[in-house]
């Protein structure tokens, strides 16, 4: 079955690609579509952007399409930025991380608590839509580390809560290889619970 990643982020399609290597599946990208474009996420939650996402691309393209919506949930800020990370400060991924923290920098280390959030959607041309979703705790640093990984992972850092080896604690997403964000990421937990429901349909 041919599947297209419903995402123009190079990131994300070598990521989930990746994730998917096992599945029953033949990748595709919005890149073998270069007529489709995404829609706008107008919606309020990540379920909402990811099955929009996931059914326009099914409509468009006639093929099953999958597509994440996934963010940073801050503990100090309520929750925020959510559903708004890649988009609530203008600019560039640094930008949003160096906001994110002066945002933090009166918080206290053991009050930098956080969690990436990941929401998977599969939609069919025949209206038929899988989901799934996964979380993966952490804490904020002072400061960005490393050059690995993409958003907000370089302040993003592994803490016993993840379920990554003990040598990766007190490192960020971004210090950490491939193989190891591939163990214990929000993205990887809910492309690997997605492609457990793909196997068995």
């Amino acid at each position: 079955m041919k599947l297209l990643l419903a995402t123009a982020n190079p990131h994300k399609i070598r990521e989930i690609a990746g994730l998917l290597a096992d599945a029953p599946v033949e990748i595709v990208s919005l890149r073998d579509f270069p007529d489709v474009e995404l829609p706008e996420e107008t919606g309020a939650t990540m379920s909402e952007n990811a099955r929009l996402k996931a059914e326009h691309c099914a409509r468009a393209t006639g093929l099953p399409s999958l597509a994440d919506d996934s963010g940073i949930e801050v503990d100090a800020l309520g929750g925020a930025p959510g559903v708004y990370s890649a988009r609530w400060i203008a600019g560039t991924d640094e930008d949003r991380t160096n906001a994110l923290l002066g945002r933090l920098q009166s918080v206290p280390d053991d009050a930098r608590g956080t969690r990436y959030r990941c929401v998977i959607c599969v939609a069919f041309p025949g209206g038929e839509v899988l989901e799934t979703e996964a979380t993966c705790e952490g804490n904020i640093t002072r400061a960005p580390r490393g050059a690995n990984g993409f958003g907000y992972d370089p302040i993003f850092e592994i803490t016993p809560a993840t379920g990554a080896p003990h040598e990766w604690i007190g490192k960020t997403m971004a210090e950490a290889p491939p193989e190891v964000k591939a163990m214990v990421s929000h993205r990887a937990r809910a492309v690997r619970a997605m492609s457990e429901k793909l196997n068995a349909a």
